[in-house]
């Protein structure tokens, strides 16, 4: 099996993680408090693999193709947050569904949006580039949005959480991959080192959701009627970013492939990057990281039509006009 093929099916692996972290969760209760010392380090780990696919010696390539940058900044960084606040404004007013929402949607994706740039026909060359702009700039924008989207209670129990322990699984697996990638790049005979940690991923985040179903067995057990709005929202989220692609891919006559590639960039969010963020909350605001882990399984289907639709929307007969 190749890595391709694995990240093709990995949307059957994590419903069967869940379904399995469920089972365990409920019939063993107590297995709740170990899958909760777990998933800190195995969420590390993701985050660190995830990173080290981040090309961030090279965030100077991405002004090489300053139409495709100009979209993808005007699209991540002020469309997106836009269509955001308007889909959150129509979810019912509970605070940790709307926090949950707000940090998955804003933040753009840095690992599978290259994949599926390549698996749909876009230019995953354009999608390396600009990765490590889109996590620079979600890092330092993220407590801009959410103090300008987020209502005062959810800001209020951002301001009292103690964040430490998600910063530093955020800082700690960053700084580490920066370093590897150092290491990597120093000789050629160790890139074959980084091809082997872009296999780790899809299992661990599988993992991962497994944990959070055994952690939180009984709280998803009563989120789905909770959790339906969100659902109408991320699939409606998935239809406005190919819009607002195919809008900024004629505005800035990109080819096809950049018009693709952009949509496959505005369509993918960075779940992982914020779940620590969520697993921190108090008690009372679980409901933001299953939000969280919906948004991925969500996403997931969705790209899955974007790899069917996509080339109609971006014909390869199209040219700059």
């Amino acid at each position: 099996m190749t890595r391709l093929e694995l990240e093709r099916r990995q949307v059957l692996l994590y419903l069967a993680a869940i379904a399995a972290g469920l089972a365990v969760g409920l019939a063993f209760p107590a297995a709740g408090r170990l899958a909760e010392a777990v998933l800190w380090p195995v969420l590390g780990a993701l985050l660190f693999a995830t990173f080290c696919q981040v090309p961030f010696r090279h965030l100077r390539d991405a002004s090489g193709d300053r139409r495709f940058l100009a979209a993808t900044l005007a699209g991540q960084f002020l469309l997106v947050p836009l269509a955001v606040a308007a889909l959150v404004a129509l979810l019912p007013a509970d605070p940790a569904l709307r926090l949950g929402v707000l940090l998955v949607l804003l933040v753009p994706c840095t690992d599978w949006f290259i994949s599926f740039a390549q698996l749909g026909r876009g230019d995953a060359a354009r999608a390396i580039a600009v990765t490590p702009l889109n996590l620079v700039l979600q890092l330092a924008l993220l407590p801009v949005y959410l103090a300008l989207l987020a209502d005062r209670e959810a800001l209020a129990v951002l301001g009292e959480a103690d964040l430490r322990a998600a910063v530093l699984i955020v800082a700690g697996p960053l700084a580490l991959a920066l370093a590897f990638e150092r290491w990597a790049e120093a000789r050629p005979s160790r890139a074959a080192v980084r091809e082997r940690i872009a296999w780790w991923p899809v299992p661990l985040l599988a993992l991962v959701v497994g944990l959070i179903a055994t952690a939180q067995a009984r709280a998803m057990l009563d989120a789905p009627a909770a959790v339906l709005p969100a659902i109408a929202v991320f699939i409606a989220f998935l239809v406005l970013a190919a819009v607002l692609a195919r809008m900024l891919a004629r505005a800035l006559r990109l080819d096809a492939r950049g018009g693709r590639t952009l949509a496959y960039g505005l369509g993918t969010r960075n779940s992982f990057v914020v779940l620590p963020l969520a697993l921190a909350l108090p008690a009372g605001w679980e409901l933001a990281a299953i939000v969280i882990v919906v948004q991925s399984l969500v996403e997931l289907f969705g790209m899955l039509v974007y790899l069917a639709l996509l080339p109609r929307w971006f014909p390869d007969a199209d040219r700059p006009r």
